[in-house]
């Protein structure tokens, strides 16, 4: 007797059977059965490599040309894109506006859960008109089970609107989907623990997947040397440690020293290292890298080759 047909063809809201009697399980059972449902995300986003790679160098194109890269999605998936887009300043020194997170409800769905505004195409839409969204920039939309209504309002009014974009999911795409839109990554994780609760392990492959765009982005735009986050800008103590130590390792400087270079660099960390490579003041310094488009490998050499 063939199994019966699940009432959902979604991965997303499939049940899982090797957590169908989760309830009845010890406290340790409970957790060795999540880590063992974890495991399998590494490997369902590595199946979408060379989607990911697709996606990241058209990001890159977008931002050479100016454009910027939007992320929209609801609930989890909405959260994960404003948290990905939020980490970006802080950690290269980008503009605000070069990557924005949209979630459906707005700011107070951060915090508090609106059901309800998935639902409403429009205002997808409605949010890509007031953020003049055009020919440049890329929308990346996410929704685990590939359906938001909100999302998919979004992405059809960006591609109206000129802009190139790409499809987030974690259940089987559809023919349309991929028709669509210029990159789909779908990385299939299996039916939740807990049964459509997507912001388990669909959340952790969402997470995983704007990680490694947006890192691999900012990496081909010249904002690393090395592995070394040399693009940051001093805005914490923290930051300003991570600069000078940064500044020590590269240049073989002493705490002091580094501490005033990064100063007479106004805290630019990468414009320190050109200052301190080349000896130049830091007009200069901005002006060579200007030159490259900021590749600063093409200013002072391969780090790892010095």
């Amino acid at each position: 007797m063939s199994a019966p047909r699940p009432l959902d063809p979604r991965l997303t809201e499939q049940r899982n059977p090797r957590s169908a009697r989760i309830d009845q399980l010890t406290t340790i059972e409970i957790v060795d059965l999540i880590n063992a449902e974890d495991r399998m995300v590494a490997e369902a986003v590595h199946e979408e490599r060379e989607e990911i790679a697709r996606a990241i160098d058209i990001i890159v194109e977008c931002f050479r040309r100016g454009g910027r890269l939007f992320y929209v999605g609801a609930g989890t998936s909405g959260r994960l894109g404003v948290l990905d887009a939020a980490e970006m300043p802080p950690t290269y020194r980008t503009d605000p506006e070069m990557v924005q997170g949209i979630i459906a409800g707005g700011p107070a769905a951060l915090v508090r859960a609106q059901e309800g505004a998935e639902d409403h195409p429009e205002q997808g839409a409605r949010a890509i008109d007031e953020r003049n969204v055009g020919p440049n920039d890329f929308v990346l939309g996410i929704a685990a089970s590939g359906t938001t209504p909100y999302v998919h309002g979004a992405l059809r009014r960006a591609r109206e609107r000129g802009a190139r974009t790409g499809f987030l999911l974690c259940t089987y795409p559809s023919e349309e989907l991929l028709r669509t839109h210029d990159v789909v990554i779908a990385p299939l994780v299996g039916p939740e623990v807990i049964t459509g609760s997507t912001r388990m392990k669909a959340g952790t492959a969402t997470k995983m997947v704007l990680n490694t765009i947006s890192t691999a982005a900012m990496v081909k735009l010249g904002k690393v040397y090395g592995n070394l986050m040399v693009d940051l800008q001093v805005t914490c103590i923290k930051l300003r440690d991570r600069g000078e130590r940064i500044l020590m390792e590269t240049l073989g400087l002493e705490r002091r020293a580094a501490a005033d270079l990064l100063d007479r660099a106004d805290g630019h960390v990468k414009t320190a290292i050109v200052m301190g490579k080349l000896g130049v003041d830091r007009e200069e310094a901005q002006r060579r890298l200007d030159a490259v488009g900021g590749v600063i490998a093409a200013v002072v050499g391969d780090l790892n080759q010095q």
